[in-house]
């Protein structure tokens, strides 16, 4: 299946044009313009992960900040393998190969989540106090990643994730450690975020290609109840505000050229308080999760645009369905907003690339979350050493249909044949979970297939609900050996299946199905019962005739409430 995928991604690989932009990009009232004055639309990924790792994207969300996975593995491995492991998940997590293949698909752009910790020592850890250690090999990897971006005409923005001290209560964002004053709470890490910014605008000051400084990711910080609230009540802001424009300042005594980007608090979108806009160069950045993709959902920042005549940018979005991405991103680029998603890759299925850990790391996410028992020393660091090889983009599983929803589906409502095929004059099978892609209600029908639960004040909603293989609403499992089959397919819900026909002619469809409770599922109205069991079963659908040329059959669940489905079966007559 991984073979087969990768085979359909470079081909739609070849399909997409990326925008491209020259020279510079610059403010020009409310738009990013380049140097021609042409605007420009930012599409682009964050690498979330890579060096900061969040708990859930390793299955580690009840862990949550870095500093503490780190700890778990030492306690595993020992601190010297430990910091192999993390020296090759850095070597390994983003290479070159990465950022040629964001190229390919289309994205202009690139958001680097920094840790702090690459580059310098904690306040609290500094031989000396108000004294700033810089780590040259933290420098050097943002130096690689930026070539890999010119050569790849992708602009790199840097995005201080991590700041000293932590900027907000959502403790994994910025790896926080809540028994330590944050970045808010001492003067001392505010002074060396701002020294840590000077440095950066120094050395990258002369660099075309980056694209702009996000200067703090995502404040969460309650001033009222300091390591409590997440700032989305706050009135004015001005810490935040202050420190931003402190950075400003700093930025531009050794570089006039290059974009700044603000974020509000409350994960970027309270920009309650924000004084007069204080450089020409600034744009202002909004997240947006799990809300409705609506016109109300975007304005307020809309509103802000026009009042400080400045640009807005979606500076991260995602971890949602194809459904929830399409729709996010014709919303926005039809307001002449560019975006930027996250992650690029992770563990999971919702991202352009998955990284498979490999058997051995569910034994570590069952110790460390306290489910199972301790594995060995040994046994832990070839996993670990497995999670980092796997990390690797020849080694990711690539996803057509995340790639498709970004980029082909906002501007183009059709759909397309998940992977060439051809119905010749032999029997075609194709995989249950092989459907279109394209949107829903075109592709496939589904009773779920996003989750708004910010929206609703409800639970997160799966779409997916065995969340593997595809990102639509269609619910996916998998067989013991990993083939993926169709579950949950329940009345009202389709998926349609495209192939070329090579010459005109009648063909036998039938299915491979089980049902516990029976049901009737057909390519037509009437369709044919499933006869109850806990066997997979075929039935025969229907006789069809084909022309030549581009053809298809929908599959459609008309008494169902457990159907599940594997294969079809085209066989010519």
């Amino acid at each position: 299946m991984k073979f087969r995928t990768a085979v359909f991604v470079i081909a739609a690989l070849l399909s997409s044009t990326a925008v491209q932009a020259e020279g510079w990009l610059k403010v020009d009232g409310t738009h990013i313009v380049d140097d021609s004055g042409e605007p420009v639309i930012l599409r682009g990924m964050g690498l979330g992960g890579w060096m900061l790792q969040e708990g859930y994207m390793l299955k580690l969300g009840e862990i949550g900040q870095q500093h503490k996975i780190r700890a778990k593995l030492v306690e595993l491995v020992g601190e010297e393998r430990t910091a192999v492991f993390y020296r090759a998940w850095l070597d390994n997590h983003t290479t070159e190969a990465d950022i040629a293949a964001m190229a390919k698909w289309g994205f202009n752009s690139v958001r680097l989540p920094i840790h702090f910790d690459q580059l310098t020592l904690p306040a609290d850890k500094e031989p000396k106090t108000g004294q700033d250690t810089w780590h040259e090999e933290g420098f050097q990897r943002i130096d690689r990643l930026l070539e890999w971006s010119k050569a790849n005409r992708i602009y790199l923005i840097l995005d201080l994730h991590a700041a000293p001290g932590g900027q907000g209560n959502d403790l994994a964002i910025s790896d926080r450690d809540p028994a330590k004053p944050s970045l808010w709470q001492s003067e001392e890490n505010q002074r060396k975020t701002v020294t840590l910014w000077t440095k950066l605008a120094a050395r990258y000051r002369d660099e075309p290609w980056i694209g702009g400084y996000d200067l703090i990711n995502e404040p969460n910080w309650s001033f009222a109840t300091p390591g409590k609230g997440n700032g989305c009540d706050e009135t004015e802001n001005k810490a935040v505000w202050s420190l931003q424009q402190r950075i400003t300042a700093a930025i531009r005594k050794v570089d006039a050229k290059h974009i700044v980007i603000i974020e509000g608090n409350c994960w970027g979108n309270n920009y309650k308080g924000l004084p007069p806009a204080w450089d020409a160069n600034m744009v202002l950045s909004f997240h947006k999760y799990w809300n409705r993709n609506d016109e109300a959902s975007i304005a307020e920042i809309k509103a802000l645009r026009t009042s400080y005549n400045r640009p807005i940018w979606l500076g991260e979005s995602g971890e949602n369905s194809n459904v929830w991405f399409r729709d996010a991103i014709a919303l926005v680029e039809g307001e002449d907003i560019g975006w930027n998603f996250w992650p690029l890759k992770k563990i999971g299925f919702n991202q352009p690339l998955e990284i498979d850990p490999g058997p051995a790391w569910a034994k570590i996410v069952a110790w460390a979350t306290g489910g199972g028992p301790k594995p060995g020393a040994d046994e832990a660091f070839a996993a670990m050493m497995t999670l980092a090889g796997n990390s690797r983009f020849d080694k990711n599983i690539a996803k057509p249909d995340v790639i498709d929803a970004m980029f082909r589906q906002p501007h183009e409502a059709g759909n397309r044949a998940f992977t060439p095929r051809r119905i010749g004059t032999g029997p075609l099978v194709i995989g249950a979970a092989d459907y279109d892609l394209g949107p829903s209600g075109v592709a496939y029908r589904d009773t779920v297939d996003a989750n708004y639960h910010v929206a609703t004040g409800g639970e997160r909603t799966p779409w997916n609900n065995g969340a593997t293989y595809r990102n639509d609403g269609v619910d996916i499992a998998r067989e013991a050996d990993g083939t993926p089959y169709v579950r949950d397919f329940v009345t009202g819900e389709f998926m349609r299946y495209s192939a070329e026909v090579a010459k005109a002619g009648r063909w036998t469809v039938s299915a491979r199905v089980r049902s516990a409770k029976g049901g009737r599922i057909g390519i037509d109205e009437r369709g044919v019962p499933i006869p109850a069991g806990a066997a997979w079963q075929v039935i025969p659908l229907a006789e069809v005739d084909l022309p030549p040329g581009p053809g298809a059959a929908t599959l459609r669940a008309i008494d169902c409430d457990d159907c599940e489905v594997a294969d079809l079966t085209f066989t010519p007559r």
